[in-house]
């Protein structure tokens, strides 16, 4: 007999269902295609608290930020594997505006606590960290292999949604597909693609291990004098071929970060889903509360996934409503 639960992908949403499902002592089986361009295996896990152009807090982090903390940390423990690791971004001015903008939202405290230390060419940014999201699928893939409750395969959701008392689609590049679109078309998914570089620097010196730098594309120090540049993002886009203008764009900003050179040792691509909105969607189909949705997370998955897990959790073992700001429903809704 299977469970009578079905996960369909173990990314990053994937496998913090699992991780909280299984706290919880809730039934499931997860299947993965292993799709080697799927965004959370190559995703820099980046959590920062201040984002964009208008310097805004990252939606609801006071209130998503400590849990998330505190759940990698317990999986860490659990799985024996470093996670995660605090860092400071150092955000630079692009033009005066952001200067204008900064100045504004300090002084009225719209920034607090994470913003800090006011430089002439940009600003120190607190409570930030990184999320090592590759080593987390895989110890979690590990872990749930040898459960046996994971296996890898592609499977139509619609086609085993009989077989399952609840399905829910974690899979980011199957919400793109025809099928899974007859039940959460509603939602207004769509792929996104984006790029990012890795780059040897020629002096090592310009990066410390625990600073990212942030000037629209941010750099993230990985150790021996590398470092990540990213990322590129293109609504719409599925071609998973790296593209000349996207490494242009991401090398001039390396050169921003790195006065000294560097040399280009990987580029890579990945897809992720996001919605009409830019928040998550989480929840049951209106229109068939057996398959249900864990995805559009964009860039802010370290950020938001371990929170919205918890919420399929309390919503399974509670009947605690979802919350109406990612709910699925929400667009249908809004007639969307």
């Amino acid at each position: 007999m299977p469970a009578p639960i079905l996960i369909l992908g173990q990314g990053l949403a994937g496998s913090l269902l699992a991780w909280e499902f299984e706290r919880a002592g809730i039934d499931f089986e997860i299947v993965d295609q292993g799709h080697a361009l799927a965004s959370s295996r190559i995703g820099a896990g980046i959590i920062n608290p201040i984002t964009g152009q208008r310097l805004v807090k990252s939606w609801r982090v006071d209130a998503l930020l400590p849990g998330a903390l505190e759940t990698y940390r317990a999986m860490e423990r659990m799985l024996g594997v470093s996670l995660v690791r605090e860092m400071r971004v150092k955000r630079f001015f692009n033009d005066e505006r952001e200067r204008r903008i900064f100045a504004e939202k300090s002084a009225s405290g719209e920034l607090a606590p994470y913003a800090g230390v006011t430089e002439m060419d940009g600003f120190w940014i607190k409570g930030a960290a990184q999320v090592h999201t590759a080593a987390l699928i895989a110890a979690m893939r590990a872990r749930l292999v040898a459960a046996g409750r994971l296996r890898e395969d592609r499977v139509a959701p619609l086609e085993v949604r009989s077989r399952y008392d609840l399905v829910i689609l974690c899979a980011g590049v199957f919400a793109g597909e025809d099928e899974p679109a007859e039940a959460f078309g509603f939602a207004n998914l769509r792929p996104a693609k984006g790029e990012t570089l890795t780059v040897s620097a020629t002096n090592a010196g310009e990066l410390a291990e625990d600073v990212i730098l942030n000037a629209g594309h941010w750099l993230l120090p990985l150790g021996n004098g590398l470092a990540r540049v990213g990322a590129t993002f293109e609504p719409g886009v599925v071609d998973l071929m790296g593209s000349a203008a996207a490494r242009s764009v991401l090398e001039k900003s390396a050169a921003r970060f790195l006065a000294s050179g560097f040399t280009v040792v990987a580029h890579e691509v990945g897809l992720r889903m996001t919605s009409a909105d830019k928040h998550p969607v989480v929840g049951r189909s209106a229109g068939d509360p057996g398959l249900g949705i864990f995805n559009g997370l964009g860039s802010k998955g370290a950020l938001l996934a371990p929170g919205l897990a918890r919420q399929w959790v309390n919503h399974l073992t509670e009947a605690v409503p979802f919350d109406a700001a990612v709910d699925v429903r929400r667009f249908a809704k809004r007639g969307g």
